[in-house]
């Protein structure tokens, strides 16, 4: 009988170690899944087999997932639910347009429709369409400046100036305050805060910035950054920073990905994100891995990451629940699934 060859006890001793951390690991993501499942639902375009894009409802750890819309010939993109989770609005365009990252808010037509994206209501090719903290208005964004609609009549009921905005126009929860990408002071891509009043504005975060939305207490901004100096191509992560500008704060980072997509549950306490491979979000392919984690958690680096992890030490290892390909998600604690 030829004996067994005997594993070294240090090697043994490693086994151990690493099925007892994935063990952990394991148990920490089930924790957080099973905390989210049940906290009302996510809306996000998911790409079809098919090749074109419809709207999907699902749980925030990616179950009980329904198709809110199928249709062909159109793709549906980027929905957004009213502040009362009665209405959405979303992008229609064409089946076979490539759905570009950076200016999708350009492409198609804004529609409303119900919160399960019933009875759509065709408004036109407005850009960048975002609703007032009431509902009663919607912020559109074009290179001529900003205009205010009236959601009642689809009437232009005030015009700004854009101050630089070229892209992902928010209206803050309290309505006090836009924020949104821009062109200012000689440097592309920043995070900008304006006041809806006036129209005076302040740099939120400097240097390739992107994808800004607001924290549910109109103080705070998330936004993708780039951060100078990185090795190759680069990364990018997410952070946060005060409306006013100041102390920015990593909350996800992964080396060799894109964090994109960056939003917050309705009582921000947790985050939304993509980890796209490839720069762009996904728009241009079949969208990217999505990924929720607590905010209390942050900043997180995920995978090995070495290069991340030596700018932030103190970073941790998760949990981050991982979610289906996807694209720009939105957050309700609502039951949108009750009739009405």
């Amino acid at each position: 009988m030829t004996p067994k060859p005997r594993v070294p006890l240090a090697a043994l001793l490693l086994i151990t170690i690493l099925v007892a951390a994935v063990a952990a690991e394991d148990k920490t993501v089930e924790t957080l899944r099973r905390e989210v499942a049940t906290k009302g639902w996510v809306v996000t375009s998911i790409k079809q087999k098919r090749g074109d894009w419809d709207l999907v409802l699902m749980r925030p750890d990616g179950s009980k997932q329904r198709k809110l819309t199928d249709t062909p010939e159109w793709s549906e993109a980027a929905p957004r639910w009213s502040p009362d989770s009665r209405r959405l609005l979303y992008r229609r365009i064409k089946a076979g347009t490539v759905i570009s990252h950076d200016r999708w808010g350009f492409q198609g037509e804004l529609v409303m429709a119900d919160a399960m994206a019933r009875n759509g209501r065709v408004m036109g090719k407005h850009p960048w369409g975002c609703w007032s903290p009431d509902g009663t208005q919607i912020s559109c964004l074009s290179l001529k400046g900003i205009e205010i609609l009236d959601v009642a009549t689809g009437k232009v009921k005030r015009r700004m100036k854009r101050a630089g905005y070229f892209q992902q126009l928010f209206w803050s929860p309290d309505g006090k305050w836009f924020c949104g990408t821009a062109n200012v002071g000689g440097e592309l891509w920043t995070i900008v805060r304006m006041d809806v009043a006036t129209g005076k504005w302040n740099v939120v975060s400097r240097f390739r910035n992107c994808t800004p939305d607001w924290f549910p207490d109109s103080r705070r901004v998330i936004f993708s950054n780039r951060p100078a100096n990185q090795k190759g191509y680069g990364w990018t992560q997410l952070w946060m920073a005060p409306g006013q500008g100041g102390q920015r704060k990593m909350l996800y980072g992964e080396d060799g990905r894109h964090i994109y997509g960056g939003g917050l549950s309705p009582d921000g306490r947790y985050v939304l994100f993509t980890r796209c491979p490839k720069d762009g979000g996904g728009s241009e392919r079949s969208g990217a891995p999505g990924g929720l984690m607590r905010l209390a958690d942050a900043p997180i680096i995920g995978a090995n990451s070495p290069a991340l992890r030596k700018l932030h030490p103190g970073a941790h290892d998760g949990p981050v629940l991982a979610l289906p390909d996807l694209w720009e998600p939105h957050w309700t604690f609502t039951d949108v699934t009750a009739s009405r």
